[in-house]
């Protein structure tokens, strides 16, 4: 067979438009995580081998190669670890002000395990590695479980 037999007629053709429907699932610990944001907590996971807590909420310990256990509900404060300070917008637009980063490590989960996410209400000087902080959440209706449901993270202090 070739092309020009399907362009010519010779060989028998249907198009259509399917009416395809799907639905795309975060998995347990993930969808979890994002469940629990849209209410106003953060959640981890813990390790029953090596009791660590894993954070984000992960299905498997990467240290013991074990499945993870129970989820455990966590603080919305924490440290940070390292941050940046970027005049560049998320679309690589130059910005007037600066937009804060850190890597922050939240309080009840184990060590190693931060997430980056913007810094708020702090100026530069004012950042430092160490820094605690604690999350400034959307308001309950505007929250749609997803990681911006914290707009940022703010200093609580040293």
């Amino acid at each position: 067979m070739k092309a020009s037999d399907i362009e010519e007629g010779r060989v028998a053709t249907a198009q259509g438009r399917p009416e395809a429907k799907y639905a795309w699932s975060a998995g347990e610990s993930i969808g979890r995580f994002l469940a629990e944001l849209k209410e106003g907590r953060l959640v981890g996971r813990k390790c029953d081998k090596c009791g660590r807590i894993l954070f984000p909420p992960r299905s498997f310990c990467e240290e013991c190669f074990v499945r993870a256990g129970d989820f455990v509900t966590l603080k919305d404060s924490g440290t940070v670890e390292t941050y940046s300070i970027s005049y560049i917008d998320t679309d690589a637009r130059r910005l007037e002000e600066p937009i804060y980063v850190g890597v922050i490590s939240i309080d009840g989960a184990s060590e190693k395990m931060g997430f980056m996410h913007y810094l708020g209400e702090v100026k530069a000087d004012e950042l430092s590695i160490g820094l605690k902080v604690k999350a400034v959440w959307k308001s309950k209706a505007d929250r749609e479980g997803a990681i911006t449901d914290i707009r940022y993270f703010k200093p609580t202090g040293r």
